[in-house]
């Protein structure tokens, strides 16, 4: 596995770092919190309009092949975002300058979106380990490899872009990260893999998504060839490969596999934003043994569509989500994003 400095990097300038601050103290200093609401999203919005061509460039799309990018020049105060949450349900308004940092951030790159069976709804979310939930295959867990994976890979209407910015990472935890164009798979096993063969379940951080059972869980292809290259939809924890023919399980093995060999190992520092395109890269992290003692990684996540972006295939418009539905930051309140497929 291959490090950090192989992972493009785009450097903040201080003008641009400045314009990220100013705009998120003056909303933090408006509404006291970080907690989102219609107003605090629509100044948001329009705090965007104000930012130069400089901060955009930085935020342009992913360029490279390798599927993502670490942004820097923001900074985190140890002491004063105060000790690591033990639980997302904990952390309530702590490192809030950051939280309206990194939205701001994502509205420059797309749409935020918000799951509402998801951390009470939150357009940033608090990744920390948590107390009970160290072996599942969640943001919560610690001691268990967190296998590569599309993030929210179950539902149509997933992020085109994962953020994850560093608040806190005194162990170096990795974040692992593969990208789909950097694989070799022979033709045969790109057909194979994409045929609509298995169904991606919703992860335990949807427990009303797990339950659903309105309608079968439908199959969906794990690689699609979009106009710009091969893009995958992966997450083995919650596929039931049991249920395919085993020349299928084998090239979904030597995908697997494969994703393996050209992984990369990002270690966060504070400050730092990993910047993840979810149609070209598996992210992961490395297993840690937590302390609970106000001292463990903390990360903030969001997740963004990029409106106007069309890879995927148009298939995915007649699934049914499980019943989830996600707020949209800039559009018009609660939507099932299965209807908005592209």
């Amino acid at each position: 596995m291959s490090t950090a400095a192989d992972a493009p990097v785009r450097q903040l300038d201080p003008h641009s770092v400045g314009e990220l601050r100013t705009a998120a103290r003056k909303i933090l200093d408006e509404f006291g919190t970080s907690a989102t609401s219609p107003r605090l999203l629509e100044r948001v919005e329009q705090s965007l309009a104000g930012f130069g061509d400089t901060l955009r460039h930085h935020c342009r799309p992913v360029d490279t092949d390798d599927g993502l990018f670490v942004l820097r020049g923001l900074d985190v105060d140890d002491a004063e975002i105060g000790p690591t949450p033990p639980g997302w349900a904990h952390a309530g308004d702590r490192g809030a300058l950051h939280d309206i940092v990194l939205l701001l951030l994502a509205g420059v790159m797309g749409d935020p979106i918000a799951w509402q069976g998801q951390q009470d709804g939150r357009f940033v979310h608090n990744i920390v380990p948590s107390p009970g939930h160290e072996s599942e295959q969640t943001g919560a867990s610690s001691t268990v490899l967190l296998s590569p994976h599309t993030e929210d890979a179950f539902h149509p209407g997933r992020a085109h872009l994962l953020m994850l910015g560093c608040m806190r990472n005194h162990d170096r935890i990795a974040t692992t990260a593969a990208g789909i164009r950097k694989v070799r798979l022979s033709e045969k096993d790109v057909e194979l893999l994409s045929r609509p063969v298995l169904p991606i379940l919703p992860d335990d951080a949807y427990a009303e998504a797990q339950g659903y059972a309105d309608a079968a869980p439908p199959p969906v292809p794990t690689l699609f060839a979009a106009e710009d290259g091969l893009t995958l939809r992966f997450d083995p924890a919650y596929t039931p490969m049991d249920d395919a023919d085993e020349e299928y399980r084998a090239a979904y093995r030597r995908l697997a596999d494969e994703l393996v060999r050209v992984s990369v190992a990002v270690s966060l520092e504070p400050g730092e934003v990993l910047v993840v395109d979810n149609d070209l890269v598996v992210h992961g992290r490395v297993p840690f043994k937590a302390r609970y003692d106000g001292t463990d990684r903390w990360l903030k996540r969001a997740s963004v569509r990029v409106p106007g972006r069309r890879r995927r295939p148009s298939a995915e418009a007649d699934e049914h989500g499980y019943g989830q539905a996600a707020l949209e930051a800039f559009g018009r309140g609660p939507v099932a994003l299965a209807a908005h497929a592209g």
